[in-house]
């Protein structure tokens, strides 16, 4: 019989019956049994993959893998200290990292080691009979000594059996250590293969020798892990370096001696690695990832930098986390006295990896700092310009390129405050770029030993000005890096002469490329630093080949993550001897704090009137203006000539000088004079002047 189960439906149907139905049969095959050893499989299966399983598994491996590795360890010291092994392997050591003086030291001290050996298993010949011959000398002083003794307690006790009480007594006393003996030997016997079995798990635990898999969680995942040399040695050994990894090897110290001390530097910690003979630095620095995860770590928490020394790399290695945790908040807005000084001082501008406070110099340095969007440029750039307002001599013209209002608080600070997007207000940045030339020109022309007030000139997003499309009247184009570009003619002259006169560019870009960001632009800066970037050649543009060279990697800082951080290549600020760069986590100012800060600023000034837009009116003419403000009075002073010509138009003369109105004038043959000792402008000679000019220019039209 079939063993299918048959089951009846009765399903109602739309019939005129009222009773009509339908009745289905549902044939529905048994279920047929899962066989023993399936069963028996998963079981095993989901026991083997249970958590507690390979937990159990990890702890086993792991106290039976100290113990082994304890004893090997045990073992080797034992060797080393019967043998020459050690000698031989410091001297491996030695001749691998190409250290021969210190090489042949090593042989010399083996050698010794071999003599002392040699001259003790000579004497272990003789030892037994000078043994034998010592015991028998002794056992009879020792028996004579004890009759002796009795004798004389004889005499004073007048009674013959205390000849032997002395020597009974020591007899009884061996005896006695005998009965102890026997009593502490049995379980002696049974705790002392305890206690070495303990003694060489301890050994093992210490030295973490077992499989990196089976060891505890929390070293695992590097929590509160200590970086120490033999972890140090472990990680470069395991670098996928075969030269490096073979040396290893053949050093009898196991690599130790590769290893300057370990010091504790800011929230981790550093060490100088010499690498043996064969390994370049660069095959090290190439697998930094490679390196911070051997060391338990992520990578951007281990940074290389290639110090003075030759065939050395340095490894700073930060705390699990310790980079994550901000930082504290700037010196600008918890101290309200602070002060700056162009020349002596030093901007605070955040903490390098060690904890110390990294503080930049201004003075006369041009600056230039880039990295991708939202990274924490502009904040950077405003911390430096913060400080410096603070030193009421200083004075700026700035762009803002960008024109979000990140800026905003320097109105009513800055001399010109340009913001804005759009190729209009590169026309008007271009201008003011311009015109701090001028300035730089008549700086330069002026006696020898004139100190003038520092003039910060300040774009911000200056990749907006180097790719705008337009051009002027004259078909000069205003972006680009040409020789005829407007914006890039302008801040190159800055960068040439500019410092000597206290004239100095302050940039800050995006993404840089050859395109926003030309070669000639860019390598004319002082200061250079750099946010995170996207690759290396944008890293080489921002900081140049010396420094990401020597170890200088913006490209590998986290988007997001280390914002604020910046790399700095500069004269300007302390960096480690022998390295070329310093990465520093900068303050963090936000727009409240930067508007009391400004605040103060303004409060040290006397009131300075910020132009908004750069005014390109009609062109002047300066000897007509000077006559206008000379009227008709005979003669005025020239201090009284320049402040009628600021008042008749800020713009064209609020920043002549003496030497601007006296060269204007000697060219149109107006010379100014002396009268009763004071410079003065006479109206028969600015009148005669005009009358000169216009009459040469009517002769010259009719010719």
């Amino acid at each position: 019989m079939s063993d299918n189960v048959v089951h009846l439906h009765k399903n109602p149907v739309e019939t005129s019956a009222p009773d009509a139905s339908v009745t289905t049969l549902t044939v529905v095959p048994p279920a047929r049994p899962v066989p023993l050893w399936v069963r028996s499989g998963r079981a095993i299966r989901h026991a083997v993959t249970h958590e507690h399983t390979r937990t159990v598994g990890r702890l086993a491996v792991r106290h039976t893998m100290y113990v082994a590795g304890g004893t090997k360890i045990v073992a080797r010291r034992a060797w080393d200290g019967r043998t020459a092994s050690r000698y031989e392997r410091m001297l491996r050591a030695a001749e691998a990292a190409g250290n021969y003086e210190v090489a042949a030291e090593w042989e010399e001290r083996g050698q010794r080691y071999r003599e002392a050996r040699h001259r003790r298993r000579m004497d272990l010949l003789t030892s037994p009979v000078d043994a034998a011959k010592g015991a028998a000398a002794g056992t009879g002083l020792g028996i004579g000594g004890l009759l002796v003794l009795g004798i004389a307690m004889a005499v004073a006790t007048k009674d013959v059996g205390d000849v032997v009480t002395p020597l009974m007594a020591v007899i009884d006393f061996i005896r006695l250590m005998l009965w102890i003996v026997q009593i502490v030997w049995g379980p002696l016997i049974t705790i002392g293969p305890i206690l070495a079995l303990l003694g060489l798990w301890t050994v093992g635990r210490n030295s973490q020798a077992a499989p990196y898999w089976a060891l505890p969680d929390n070293i695992r995942n590097g929590e509160g892990e200590p970086i120490t040399p033999s972890i140090v040695v472990k990680a470069l050994r395991d670098l996928g370096v075969p030269a490096l990894r073979n040396a290893i090897k053949e050093m009898g110290d196991a690599g130790a001696g590769m290893l300057g001390p370990i010091r504790i530097a800011g929230c981790g910690v550093e060490v100088d690695v010499t690498l043996p003979s064969g390994v370049s630095t660069i095959e090290v620095q190439q697998r930094r990832r490679k390196l911070a995860e051997n060391l338990t770590r992520h990578e951007h928490e281990v940074f290389i930098t290639i110090p003075q020394a030759a065939r050395t790399v340095r490894l700073w290695v930060a705390d699990s986390g310790a980079l994550d945790e901000p930082i504290g908040p700037s010196p600008l807005t918890t101290d309200d006295t602070l002060t700056a000084d162009y020349a002596k001082g030093k901007a605070p501008w955040g903490q390098d990896l060690r904890g110390d406070a990294a503080a930049l110099s201004l003075y006369q340095r041009h600056l230039l700092i880039t990295g991708l969007s939202n990274q924490g440029k502009t904040v950077a750039l405003r911390s430096l310009a913060l400080w410096l307002a603070l030193d009421k001599s200083v004075e700026f013209l700035m762009g803002d390129l960008k024109g979000v209002g990140d800026w905003a608080m320097f109105d009513g600070l800055a001399r010109t405050l340009i913001q804005g997007p759009t190729d209009e207000h590169v026309i008007q940045v271009t201008e003011m770029v311009e015109g701090a030339v001028e300035e730089m020109n008549r700086r330069i022309q002026a006696p020898p030993g004139t100190v003038f007030p520092p003039l910060i000139v300040l774009v911000d997003e200056a990749q907006v000005a180097f790719m705008c499309p337009l051009k002027d009247d004259d078909k000069r184009p205003y972006g680009g890096s040409k020789a005829n570009s407007r914006y890039f003619m302008a801040v190159r002259k800055i960068h040439n002469q500019g410092r000597a006169v206290n004239v100095l560019m302050w940039q800050g870009t995006q993404d840089p490329t050859d395109q926003n960001l030309p070669k000639l632009v860019r390598e004319g800066a002082h200061t250079r630093a750099s946010l995170a970037l996207g690759t290396e050649s944008q890293a080489r543009m921002a900081l140049g080949d010396k420094a990401v060279d020597g170890g200088a990697a913006p490209n590998l800082l986290r988007p997001g993550l280390d914002r604020g951080t910046l790399v700095v290549a500069s004269d300007g600020i302390a960096i480690p001897a022998g390295q070329s760069s310093i990465t520093v986590r900068t303050h963090y100012i936000d727009d409240d704090a930067a508007e009391a800060i400004t605040d103060r600023a303004k409060a040290m000034r006397d009131g300075v009137t910020t132009l908004t837009v750069i005014e390109r009116g009609e062109e002047r003419d300066p000897l007509a203006d000077i006559a206008s403000v000379v009227g008709d009075a005979p003669r005025v002073l020239t201090q009284t000539v320049l402040q009628r010509l600021a008042a008749l138009n800020e713009n064209a003369y609020g920043r002549w000088s003496f030497g601007d109105l006296k060269r204007a004038l000697e060219d149109a043959g107006a010379d100014p004079y002396k009268s009763d000792g004071r410079m003065v402008v006479g109206r028969e000679r600015v009148a005669r002047a005009l009358s000169n000019r216009d009459t040469e220019g009517s002769v010259s039209a009719s010719e």
